[in-house]
């Protein structure tokens, strides 16, 4: 059963996905995925469901020690994992947030928003896609990924709020404009 993203899953299945994503990692690293997005030094960016923190080290590495980097998922060992992570690596520009669909985050404030293999599990897809459209700057950029998608389900969930237009598709994503 997929998980819900408004009900956080068990720690023992959270344990487990990050234990799958750690090889998937190994073996294909996010920076791979990240490249297509067109971060760069300074910018700020939110990964939202960012789950284990997989993204974060390719991101500190991207927007450099002038960005900012919000990491945001609905479970707490999420948010404990990133911190985790930021606080081994000595990243000072990384903020974890756990929350079910609200960022606390400024109007206009962020350049990138990730959402990856989130959208599919969201129970109250509008709502996260008006609080990613609120916080991202005029032109800012979601970056948008599901394996569990077709193409079509991909272009129509986002482009039919009105809120986000396609500008592009990659290898690993598609890229919607504010």
């Amino acid at each position: 059963m997929p998980t819900v993203m408004d009900k956080p899953q068990s720690n023992l299945g959270f344990k487990l996905m990050s234990l799958v994503f750690g090889i998937r990692d190994f073996f294909s690293p996010r920076m791979n995925v990240l490249k297509e997005v067109g971060i760069k030094e300074g910018f700020c960016v939110l990964d939202y469901g960012c789950g284990p923190g997989g993204y974060i080290i390719g991101l500190a590495e991207l927007v450099g020690k002038s960005g900012k980097i919000y990491a945001l998922d609905i479970h707490p060992l999420a948010a404990q994992g990133v911190q985790a992570t930021a606080s081994k690596k000595r990243l000072t520009n990384v903020e974890a947030i756990c929350s079910d669909c609200k960022t606390g985050l400024p109007a206009d404030s962020i350049d990138v928003a990730l959402l990856y293999d989130t959208f599919h599990a969201l129970s109250t897809p509008q709502e996260v896609l008006e609080e990613l459209h609120r916080i991202l700057k005029p032109n800012g950029i979601l970056s948008f990924s599901d394996h569990h998608m077709t193409e079509d389900e991909i272009v129509s969930g986002i482009t039919n709020t009105g809120l986000f237009r396609l500008s592009k598709k990659g290898k690993r994503t598609h890229t919607f404009l504010k």
